[in-house]
């Protein structure tokens, strides 16, 4: 069984998503041993608290410098022999020494189609906002291995959302969680706990999928 810790920053919806698959058998040989917050207060340590999953503040804001607070998290996922880092809705940048002592065993879900809307400063409810005023037809979620570029990992699983013309960023942002996000995220955390991931410079291959 590999553990699994989540960074989160708010509401905690992929979380639950990850949650929801781990209790249904989706998720079959993981589980979450910690869950972090870079923020007091946010609903998502509510999520983890209700599911009996230990979880912890480790605030940025207390850290001077981005490699103090790397090497913060990284003594926190060490201690918890955490083996996968899934970044659920964190709004850190995380730095090079937890990305380089856990190389394509951290992965994030973006709400867009990368390469499309991503990258610095783009997050939330920007990327919709951008996609709207691009006037694009077609957008999405996509689940990548992290690196030292923001958005810039080799890319797992995407999965296409239709944009509406009536869509506004929320409904959008809705309906790519719903559509996109809360499904490809659990099934790459699965396709990982099940050894069934191989990178090789960009790519990803999927095996016996």
């Amino acid at each position: 069984m590999l553990k699994i810790g989540v960074l989160v920053s708010g509401g905690g919806t992929n979380l639950q998503a990850i949650i929801d698959a781990i209790e249904d058998g989706t998720i079959k040989n993981g589980q979450i041993v910690t869950v972090v917050s870079s923020r007091e207060g946010v609903y998502a340590l509510e999520r983890a608290k209700k599911h009996n999953i230990p979880h912890s503040v480790i605030p940025r804001k207390s850290f001077n410098t981005r490699e103090a607070y790397d090497e913060a998290l990284l003594g926190h996922m060490k201690q918890n022999k955490v083996d996968l880092i899934v970044m659920a809705g964190f709004l850190s940048i995380v730095g090079d020494k937890l990305i380089n002592e856990y190389k394509d065993k951290i992965i994030n879900v973006h709400p867009s189609l990368i390469p499309s809307f991503c990258g610095d400063g783009c997050y939330g409810l920007k990327v919709h906002e951008k996609a709207l005023e691009y006037g694009v037809k077609v957008t999405g979620a996509t689940v990548h291995f992290v690196n030292e570029i923001t958005d810039g990992g080799a890319i797992i699983l995407q999965k296409a959302v239709e944009v509406r013309q009536d869509d506004t960023p929320q409904t959008l942002q809705k309906r790519v969680m719903e559509e996109a996000e809360w499904k490809i995220l659990p099934e790459a955390v699965n396709l990982f706990c099940e050894g069934k991931i191989r990178v090789e410079g960009r790519k990803v291959y999927i095996l016996d999928k």
